[in-house]
């Protein structure tokens, strides 16, 4: 059984900053690829950004040079640290990883979701 976490969200005014986590925990060989989406009110699911296991990094246009995306292999986490917050990126931000078992075989995961919202 594997579980995401996600942790980090909250309110915060427009030019602010919050960091996002999101840990992954059960019977978990490695974790390859982390993507971060965010959906906001009535609008379609959006992807964020990627982590690759190999250490590389993309971004939505949209949060390119605000968003930065890292992870710790070693504790299976992803970060999502957001600077330069904007009205429009109030939404609900899921963690999503892509994950292989000891066994053998990989399966793709979702977290919970953490809310972020923007506001004066």
């Amino acid at each position: 059984q594997v579980q995401l976490v996600e942790s980090g969200g909250g309110v915060v005014q427009p030019g602010g900053s919050l960091r996002l986590s999101c840990a992954a925990s059960g019977s978990i060989l490695r974790v390859n690829a982390w993507d971060w989406y965010r959906q906001a009110p009535g609008k379609q699911r959006e992807w964020v950004a990627i982590a690759t296991r190999g250490g590389s990094t993309m971004y939505a246009d949209s949060v390119k040079g605000r968003f930065a995306i890292s992870r710790d292999n070693a504790k299976n986490t992803v970060y999502l640290q957001m600077n330069s917050l904007k009205p429009e990126d109030t939404a609900v931000y899921l963690c999503n990883a892509d994950i292989t078992f000891p066994g053998g075989g990989d399966k793709n995961y979702w977290g919970q979701g953490t809310q972020v919202t923007v506001s004066s």
